[in-house]
């Protein structure tokens, strides 16, 4: 984790899930409950190959381990780099995974501070808005690729495997190096971009802005509008702890 103003920490990277009784990996491609994973996985099985695009109709659905087919399992954030974070979070989810993890979800304003660094900046590189800086506002949508209408099917499990021109939409952690809200020697990657992330508001509240999203705001993009219990494949989190 990195220290913010000797006043908490918060993870490095955004959350990649394991399971507590195992410590196995959680797939990142569904939300993390047995009965709802099972539901999706059968059901993009079956409609897959009658996608409106050729991508859709070709792109394999990805399997999850079996034992998270099997039965329930509990989850645990973890924070690591080079790995691809879980989405399909909702709020409840991504508590749990911090509280399992000894830690907790970070404020709106604990997350805003990180994500500025050290010298209080619009963007986690410098005060304006670069292209390309941060895993955000990409050239193409995977819905749209996939079904071709962005507004449907955002629980696809696929989706977070599309690739525009080659290059994955979603990106492994920490693989943004420009990306980064730099604190002393230390740095938090990809508070802007790559997934939106929950923060604690029961009410609903998710930042950041995830690879597609159409933001300038940076640090400051935020969605109010959706229920905590929403959730779909741009959603992750990151925890914090102390105070």
């Amino acid at each position: 984790m990195v220290e913010i103003k000797a006043a908490f920490c918060i993870d490095r990277y955004e959350s990649s899930l394991r399971d507590t009784a195992q410590n196995r990996t959680v797939s990142p491609y569904y939300h993390p409950e047995a009965t709802q994973l099972r539901s999706t996985h059968q059901r993009w099985l079956s409609v897959a190959s009658r996608s409106s695009t050729r991508l859709g109709r070709s792109l394999e659905v990805p399997a999850p381990p079996a034992y998270q087919l099997e039965g329930p399992f509990d989850i645990r954030a973890n924070s690591e780099r080079g790995v691809t974070p879980n989405g399909y979070l909702n709020f409840e989810r991504a508590a749990r995974a911090c509280q399992n993890a000894g830690k907790r979800l970070c404020s709106r304003d604990e997350w805003v501070l990180a994500c500025r660094g050290e010298r209080a900046r619009k963007f986690p590189y410098g005060d304006a808005y670069e292209p390309g800086r941060c895993n955000v506002f990409r050239e193409a949508h995977p819905a749209a690729l996939l079904h071709g209408d962005a507004s449907i099917n955002h629980l696809d499990p696929r989706l977070n495997l599309t690739q525009d021109h080659g290059r994955p939409l979603l990106r492994r952690t920490g693989e943004t190096s420009d990306c980064r809200s730099e604190w002393g020697s230390d740095a938090v990657y990809d508070m802007v971009g790559n997934l939106d992330e929950w923060v604690d508001d029961p009410e609903g509240t998710f930042v950041g802005g995830f690879f597609s999203r159409a933001t300038k705001q940076g640090c400051d993009a935020a969605i109010t509008s959706h229920a905590a219990e929403y959730f779909d494949y741009s959603l992750g989190v990151r925890c914090c702890a102390g105070n």
